[in-house]
């Protein structure tokens, strides 16, 4: 793991990178997973992701009638739970911005039969195209650690997010345990490069994406992050023994 982080570069997994170059790095990234990206999350987290998720739409409280988004929506999965709590005159944007990425989440959702009240964009969870106080709610699930400024991507979601609304950031984090650290380093960095080889024959990527866990602030970290962006009353709530932790925090 890199000591010394030079002016203008940042992280991409261990590796330090010229700032302009990790957008697209990342894209690279994701571009080349996306076809497989459903079949390894569940090989990855043995299908546990589910239940994070809909813990997730549990925790958001989110009512028929409401606009939600879901920054880097990926495939969808949250948009598709959203869409269903929403109603039909609710309004859920799905956002990414790989565009491989939302076109599969879009089609995804429509062979489940989700129309009607879900929107597509391309966005870069940085600079938010959608105006001030808009949103009920805001999900970002497995995404964060992948932005190249998060303070960016916190304050543009904290700006479209209405007073009194939610924000909810489901991400890897830091084990509790140190068994459970050992446990988990071994199979991040010896089991999951390699499903990355035998599923989507890119073990690269998947090494890319151990790494980006590893570097992602802790806890408590990301708590104190969201509250100098704006966020108020933030708490969150460590799953499978911190290996993911749900953020929650509100705009008064």
């Amino acid at each position: 793991m890199p000591k010394h982080v030079e002016k203008n570069t940042t992280h991409f997994g261990y590796q330090q990178v010229p700032v302009t170059e990790k957008e697209q790095k990342v894209a690279d990234v994701f571009r080349s997973v996306a076809d497989k990206y459903d079949i390894m999350n569940d090989c990855m987290s043995l299908g546990l992701h589910r239940l994070w998720k809909r813990f997730t739409i549990a925790k958001s409280g989110v009512r028929q009638g409401q606009r939600i988004l879901d920054v880097a929506s990926g495939s969808g999965d949250l948009a598709q739970l959203f869409a269903k709590c929403v109603g039909p005159q609710g309004r859920v944007v799905a956002t990414d911005i790989n565009e491989k990425m939302l076109s599969r989440g879009r089609d995804r959702l429509i062979d489940h039969g989700i129309v009607g009240n879900t929107v597509y964009v391309q966005a870069d969870a940085e600079r938010l195209p959608f105006q001030g106080n808009y949103f009920d709610c805001i999900t970002i699930a497995f995404g964060l650690r992948n932005v190249t400024d998060q303070a960016a991507a916190l304050r543009s979601m904290y700006r479209v997010l209405k007073p009194g609304g939610k924000l909810l950031v489901l991400e890897f984090s830091h084990p509790d345990f140190p068994a459970l650290r050992t446990i988990y380093d071994f199979y991040s960095f010896n089991v999951i490069p390699k499903l990355g080889e035998l599923i989507c024959q890119d073990r690269d990527s998947y090494q890319y994406l151990v790494e980006s866990i590893r570097m992602h602030p802790d806890q408590k970290t990301l708590q104190t992050n969201m509250c100098e962006c704006g966020f108020d009353e933030v708490t969150y709530f460590n799953l499978a023994g911190g290996i993911v932790a749900l953020h929650q925090g509100y705009k008064y």
